[in-house]
């Protein structure tokens, strides 16, 4: 059996957030779901990548997991999610290739990943595996605004400055920026009833095609 490295696990399973984070968000009833499930569609007869986008915030504390397809496009499938409470489930992502958004947030200070899932061929197997691998991570971001309280108009326009152990700036991507501006948004919505990344592409539920930009 391989041994999985940090590196391996982060992009496995998402942020390993520290005890103390772990029970805050039990506390105040908040759900994050950031795993991937391999599924599989009967009528095209093929594999794909599902992730459920969910979280949420109350005013010290936040955390949101998000997805979206290559290079920040829309996924091939959303289905939006019902749920009765708040800071839970809100809609469900599927493609073939997905890259995961996640964020958590204490008052000011945030942290971020972002990693790439994609399915590789297994020579003598019709089941694929899971190839998972961290596009970006910074455990040092800071956004001195309160997006969950009297700034709120702002959510959804801004994102952290994020930094490097060493304190230089560092930046994800440019394809992912709006991605990471909403994943914001998610950790600073109060009682999120809603989906933040997902719901700028629900046309693709109807039409399967991509939202004008």
């Amino acid at each position: 059996m391989m041994t999985l490295n940090k590196s391996d696990v982060l992009a496995l399973r998402g942020l390993r957030l520290p005890s103390a984070a772990l029970k805050a968000m039990q506390r105040a009833g908040m759900y994050c779901q950031p795993t991937i499930s391999i599924e599989f569609q009967t009528g095209t007869n093929r594999y794909l990548l599902r992730g459920v986008e969910s979280g949420g915030a109350v005013p010290g504390c936040g955390a949101y997991c998000a997805f979206a397809a290559e290079h920040g496009a829309p996924p091939e499938i959303i289905q939006p999610i019902g749920s009765v409470g708040v800071n839970g489930v809100h809609a469900a992502s599927l493609s073939p290739v997905l890259v995961r958004a996640h964020m958590f947030r204490s008052e000011h200070h945030y942290e971020l990943l972002l990693t790439r899932h994609s399915l590789v061929s297994i020579p003598g197997k019709a089941r694929p595996a899971l190839h998972n691998s961290v596009l970006f991570h910074s455990k040092y971001g800071a956004l001195d605004m309160e997006l969950w309280g009297n700034q709120s108009n702002l959510r959804g326009v801004i994102a952290p400055t994020f930094y490097s152990r060493s304190g230089e700036q560092v930046s994800a991507p440019d394809c992912f920026h709006d991605v990471i501006v909403q994943v914001t948004a998610g950790v600073c919505c109060v009682g999120c009833r809603h989906s933040h990344v997902a719901r700028l592409n629900t046309l693709v539920v109807e039409t399967g095609v991509e939202p004008a930009r």
